[in-house]
């Protein structure tokens, strides 16, 4: 039986070794960060945004990066198609969610008293 499915290839070597560089990178710029302690914090949080921008533009160039890329790209295209409701509709359906949580309420406080008598009555 022939199955439709790609099957799984091994990771490429070479993307392993640019997610681990872009792994390192955030590493050592968390130590910098951390050693540089008595430096000016906006110097050493320039430098944190540097390397993590680094390390995301290194990320992705491998093939799980573009994928992820890819993958942001579309739900955008798609975010774009979603039809959001007007205000008027918002607060209609936040207005009846908040009825609903108080009738509830009431209806299970009534229960709970109800339930409460039952036991006094049977436990005398």
């Amino acid at each position: 039986m022939n199955s439709t499915k790609p099957e799984a290839q091994p990771a490429n070597r070479v993307d392993t070794y640019k997610l681990l560089a872009a792994g390192a990178i955030v590493l050592l710029a968390l130590v910098i960060f951390y050693a540089f302690a008595n430096y000016s914090l906006l110097g050493r949080v320039i430098g944190l945004l540097v390397a993590a921008g680094l390390a995301v533009a290194i990320a992705l160039k491998t093939e799980p990066g573009a994928e992820a890329l890819e993958f942001v790209r579309g739900s955008r295209s798609e975010l774009r198609k979603v039809v959001w409701p007007t205000r008027a509709e918002t607060t209609q359906t936040t207005l009846i969610v908040i009825a609903m949580v108080v009738v509830m309420g009431l209806l299970l406080w009534l229960l709970d008293v109800l339930l409460l008598w039952l036991v006094r009555l049977i436990t005398g």
